[in-house]
């Protein structure tokens, strides 16, 4: 049994916070790119270049790439041959408190949905938990800004809704969503389970590289087929038209009822934010 002190994890989440904030992965950044060399709008092109140009200065500059640092989603995957020292969930906390206030980030948490009140330091995270076998624990931030969280939907088909169903459903969030996003946009698929459990697989599928298809063929099929069927949308960087509204499209799914076809989507701009480190 190896033993890990709650200390590490907060020294960790509080490095995450800021490193998610003003770095944005590499697939995102490749995909980026790859649609500004594809892009023949001119309004289009100009905001994927100011695009580049953001990102590039808070590589450069270790600032912040968007003025929404988001709320603090930490995904844990815990070994179970771990055993942690100390209170995991105040360890997550702490370390979203000190990381928001270290990397001067934006504190955007309200204490209560109705009656507001800022919290002040970012606080609480998000946690969500995940046993697996091993004795390490992988710790994953990924700030979620709500520009791009309210635009997200989540609908309980009928099985007979089928593949279409899911597909019409899909496009028609995008669709409703418009410019409000700060496309362009990453979308994430949840499938199946419950109604919770399709939303959570959403939030998950923004986590995978958009290098990475579902290994599922049928699965990575669809997402090839949705993001195409987006981008052909034209709503464009920002919402001002052209050839990239997504920039990519991840599907996860898992076994459901007999009576049920959940569906999440949840949309992210192209400030798809998350850094992991494993302890």
């Amino acid at each position: 049994m190896r033993e890990i002190n709650a200390g590490q994890i907060t020294e960790v989440v509080r490095r995450l916070c800021i490193e998610a904030n003003c770095h944005l992965p590499g697939d995102v950044k490749g995909r980026i790119t790859a649609c500004r060399a594809c892009e023949d709008w001119n309004s289009a092109a100009g905001i994927l270049d100011r695009i580049i140009e953001n990102y590039e200065i808070a590589d450069a500059k270790d600032v912040p790439v968007c003025q929404d640092t988001g709320m603090a989603c930490v995904f844990l995957e815990i070994g179970q041959e771990v055993h942690i020292t100390g209170d995991v969930a105040q360890a997550v906390h702490e370390g979203v408190r000190q990381g928001y206030a270290d990397g001067y980030l934006r504190k955007s948490v309200v204490r209560d949905p109705i009656r507001r009140g800022n919290t002040g330091d970012n606080t609480p995270a998000l946690i969500y938990y995940d046993l697996c076998p091993g004795d390490k624990i992988k710790i994953t931030v990924a700030p979620k800004g709500f520009g791009s969280e309210n635009m997200s939907q989540l609908k309980m088909l009928k099985p007979s809704d089928g593949l279409e169903g899911v597909k019409e459903f899909i496009l028609k969030v995008v669709e409703d969503a418009g410019p409000n996003p700060c496309p362009p946009i990453v979308v994430g698929v949840g499938i199946g389970g419950t109604f919770d459990k399709a939303a959570f697989l959403a939030k998950k599928a923004l986590l995978r590289s958009l290098d990475i298809r579902n290994e599922d063929p049928y699965y990575a099929a669809l997402e090839e087929e949705m993001l195409e069927r987006i981008n052909a949308l034209g709503i464009g960087p920002q919402g001002l038209g052209g050839r990239t509204t997504a920039l990519g499209v991840n599907i996860e799914t898992m076994p459901t009822h007999i009576a049920g076809l959940p569906v999440a989507v949840n949309i992210n701009c192209h400030v798809t934010r998350h850094q992991s480190e494993v302890l």
